[in-house]
């Protein structure tokens, strides 16, 4: 009986049910994806560049530094480290991308809450609103709306 059972999926049936795990994923993201993947290729030299003792411009989610090794250059690296790998893993279709997407998310949303709080914890009484909240939090929904399709994908 078990025999019968697996002779029903076969590897062509599979195959014509498939949907690449990448047609999960808008083309907002998609692009975003390239970009980062792009930039973060640039990270080994940023930290060459900062041994070497150039001031190297540093920003993201409102963080910003000219000097790659001190706290605040090395958290943005360490961001732009884990969006790379992210970036990697959803293009190259791995199991473990959508969990990444999705810290990577939680890590954003939490840099620019804090970034957006620190001057009114400071009492000072402005207030800024990061604008990367627009594409984190979509980012962070559509990875849970896709993430149990991801993990359940069939690999051939």
């Amino acid at each position: 009986m078990q025999e019968t059972l697996t002779d029903l999926l076969t590897d062509e049936l599979i195959q014509t049910n498939r949907i690449p795990r990448k047609k999960l994923l808008p083309l907002w993201i998609k692009i975003f994806t390239w970009i980062f993947l792009v930039i973060s290729a640039f990270v080994p030299v940023v930290l060459i560049l900062g041994v070497m003792g150039y001031n190297v411009q540093l920003a993201l989610y409102g963080l910003e530094t000219d000097e790659a090794y001190s706290l605040i250059g090395i958290i943005i690296t360490a961001v732009f480290i884990t969006k790379g790998i992210t970036a990697f893993g959803l293009l190259k279709e791995k199991d473990w991308a959508i969990k990444s997407g999705i810290a990577d998310a939680i890590i954003g949303i939490t840099i620019c809450t804090l970034v957006m709080l620190h001057p009114m914890i400071n009492s000072d009484v402005k207030f800024s609103l990061r604008l990367e909240l627009v594409a984190l939090i979509p980012y962070l929904l559509k990875f849970l709306k896709i993430k149990t399709d991801w993990e359940n994908f069939v690999k051939i």
